[in-house]
């Protein structure tokens, strides 16, 4: 009888070689499938889904369950077995053959599905690299997208602004001309000469024009005009010299009375006496008398503004706008009263400085003739009167008092 146990080999019939070597193939396969027994493996696939692949207990014979019950169960461990034969030894190497080859091809399975997991391991992390990339490469083209709309914009922007600094520009020029020319010591567009000559001839005609302007007011009305009659280019330097007094001054008078003639009717007639460049005539509708010391163009009549060439009661409005000059102003009001209409309008404008008591000249004028209707003495540097002609005065009257106002002297600037 032969007996099966775990170690040795036990027979009665001593010498069975033949069995003894299948008995120890047999024990080395029952080794292997215990150490092969119910293997399981999990394999974590791409993108953290795992999945769980599973090799399944290999199906065992009838004889290689009992030594495996005999194996647990240690009391039935010496469990005889019967009428073994050669065909059951045959049998019994077929399976540890078969076996044997599905343990290697196991084996085998499990070596490409490790090589299969670290492949798509590796392909993962290189798509994953691409996709990094990808990702970096679209952002850094999303900002350099965005920043070269932000540059057109800017570009765009500047454009925009250097066109209105351009239209600006064509705009302000007469602006900036103004005031370079008071950054450099001029007013009001006056260039400040530049070279000594020019120095000097700009303070030759500014005394020149003091000297005049002090001689017309000290002399009577006849005595200047004989001055111009002989020297006709102290008249022109006279009033080249008075342009740019009229320059430095916050207002001119001159355009108030315009603006007050031009509200009256244009059927009246006018009398600019002391008219200078006739500019009142140029800037009303009225029809203009002009009347100087000389003649500054064809609209002038040269004369002496104490003896007119105008017709007795014929003018509706007489005008003196800085042309009380003289030691006769009485002279000046007789001539006025002479040439109005009755209710005629008498027109004053006068520097502020020329009058002590400006209401005792009101009053005064009312000895020539005329009643007050109007005034405007709010200005620091000019007052303005109207007066109307209420009555004729005759010239040999000799209680008529005379008018006298302070010379306007020009500083030396």
């Amino acid at each position: 009888m032969r007996v099966f146990s775990e170690n040795k080999w036990e027979a009665s019939n001593k010498g069975d070689s033949l069995s003894e070597q299948l008995f120890q193939k047999h024990s080395k396969n029952q080794k292997k499938k215990r150490n092969s027994k119910l293997n399981s493996f999990t394999l974590e696939t791409i993108k953290g889904n795992s999945k769980k692949l599973m090799i399944k207990n290999v199906e065992l014979s009838h004889e290689d369950q009992l030594v495996l019950k005999n194996e647990r169960n240690p009391k039935k461990r010496q469990k005889k077995i019967t009428n073994v034969d050669k065909n059951a030894v045959s049998k019994n190497f077929k399976f540890s053959s078969e076996h044997n080859e599905k343990s290697s091809n196991k084996n085998a399975l499990f070596e490409n599905l490790t090589k299969a997991c670290d492949d798509n391991n590796k392909n993962d992390s290189q798509t994953a690299d691409n996709n990094k990339k990808s990702i970096v490469f679209k952002h850094n083209n999303t900002r350099t997208h965005k920043n070269s709309k932000l540059k057109q914009k800017e570009e765009n922007k500047l454009k925009n602004l250097n066109k209105h600094v351009h239209k600006a520009q064509k705009i302000n020029i007469n602006k900036i001309q103004l005031l370079l020319t008071k950054k450099n010591g001029s007013k009001n567009g006056i260039d400040k000469p530049n070279t000594l000559r020019d120095r000097m001839m700009t303070q030759l005609r500014a005394s020149r024009f003091r000297y005049l302007n002090e001689t017309l007011y000290n002399n009577r009305s006849f005595e200047s005009r004989k001055m111009f009659m002989e020297d006709p280019d102290a008249f022109t330097a006279y009033h080249t010299g008075y342009r740019q007094q009229v320059k430095q001054w916050p207002l001119n008078p001159l355009d108030i009375v315009i603006a007050a003639v031009q509200k009256m009717p244009k059927d009246y007639l006018v009398a600019d006496f002391g008219c200078g460049e006739a500019r009142l005539s140029n800037s009303v509708e009225q029809n203009v008398t002009s009347l100087d010391l000389v003649a500054m163009n064809d609209n002038v009549i040269a004369c002496d503004m104490a003896h007119t060439p105008l017709l007795t009661n014929s003018i509706h409005v007489v005008v003196f706008c800085l042309s009380l000059m003289g030691n006769n102003l009485s002279d000046y009001l007789l001539e006025a009263n002479r040439v109005l209409k009755k209710d005629g309008i008498l027109k004053i404008a006068e520097i502020e400085s020329r009058f002590e008591n400006v209401e005792e000249f009101m009053m005064s004028l009312r000895e020539y003739g005329f009643k007050s209707t109007w005034k405007d003495i709010s200005h620091n540097l000019f007052y303005f009167m109207d007066f109307q002609k209420v009555s004729d005065v005759d010239r040999q009257n000799k209680k008529i008092p005379t008018i006298v106002l302070k010379s306007c002297l020009y500083k030396r600037r």
